[in-house]
């Protein structure tokens, strides 16, 4: 029983991570419809922007990390006000194609400014086990998964409480019900745009920072946001707490399935039985667990 609590456990702090990821879709996808493929290229440009500045400065980490931050800031400005805005009011096919355009100019450009060589990023948190759950309980979790998740919780209940509580919240979720009708009552939509993008690059920060520490800055980070999608489908693509409990369910379910059916199968499932358990939601609950209902007139 000791083993089924360590492996539910790391998890569920794995979901958290994912569940992080996944907020930077949410958030492009309620302000401007668009899903941002590119998410994932911007989670490695955060990761290999906050390194290179570390190699080539030698700086700290401390001051790195806010040096990349406003590296960040004005790389969701500028694909706001370069990138989304010539294209508004276009088909949502278009927005989809021009993010996948962004994605590979992005990884490109992140290689070309900081190399592609594989970085570590060390971060002040250890990666050993909490030694209270180890001498009490026998459960290996690691120090550095519970603090990930600590960081990815107050980072969540922050946006939440910013999008619910604050002008620019009521703003933003007038805009995700009706852009025309947001444009009529006087909410600046181009700006509520550009403050979505930026948040969106920092959430890219922080969860370019945390998977980095974990497996090396490299450019299979950007396949982390591929991870994200089916966090997306269980938790519905427009709801913040949704990405919350779709990352638990993904975390938690991957690496019990790894465990428990891997054996049987020849292991290696964690990769790919999160798309399956999508697709099986996806026929029960399309919409998600948190998105709104679409009832269909035949």
């Amino acid at each position: 029983m000791n083993f089924f609590f360590e492996v539910l456990i790391g998890g569920l702090l794995s979901g958290v991570m994912y569940a992080l990821v996944a907020i930077g879709f949410v958030l492009i996808y309620k302000a401007s419809g668009v899903f941002n493929f590119a998410q994932g290229a911007m989670v490695f440009f955060a990761a290999l922007t906050c390194v290179g500045i570390i190699d080539k400065f030698g700086v700290s980490i401390w001051i790195a990390i806010p040096l990349t931050m406003v590296v960040m800031i004005a790389l969701g400005l500028a694909i706001e006000r370069v990138v989304l805005r010539p294209l508004v009011n276009q088909p949502e096919i278009t927005l989809f194609m021009a993010t996948i355009g962004l994605a590979f100019f992005i990884e490109g450009l992140a290689q070309l400014l900081w190399g592609s060589q594989v970085h570590k990023l060390d971060l002040p948190i250890e990666d050993v086990p909490i030694p209270y759950l180890l001498d009490n309980y026998n459960i290996i979790v690691s120090q550095f998964d519970v603090t990930a998740a600590a960081i990815c919780a107050l980072l969540v209940t922050a946006l939440a409480l910013l999008f619910s509580k604050t002008k620019v919240g009521r703003a933003l979720r007038a805009v995700a019900d009706d852009h025309q009708a947001a444009l009529a009552v006087g909410i600046p939509l181009q700006q509520i745009w550009a403050v979505v993008w930026s948040v969106a690059g920092l959430v890219a920060l922080v969860a370019g920072l945390l998977w980095g520490a974990r497996n090396g800055v490299q450019f299979a980070l950007t396949f982390i946001a591929l991870k994200a999608l089916p966090v997306l489908i269980l938790g519905g693509f427009t709801s913040v707490p949704g990405a919350i409990v779709g990352g638990l369910i993904i975390g938690a379910s991957e690496k019990l399935a790894e465990v428990y059916i891997g054996p049987m199968v020849g292991g290696g499932i964690e990769g790919w039985f999160p798309y399956v358990l999508a697709l099986l939601f996806l026929l029960v609950r399309p919409e998600g667990l948190f998105g709104e209902k679409i009832i269909r007139r035949i």
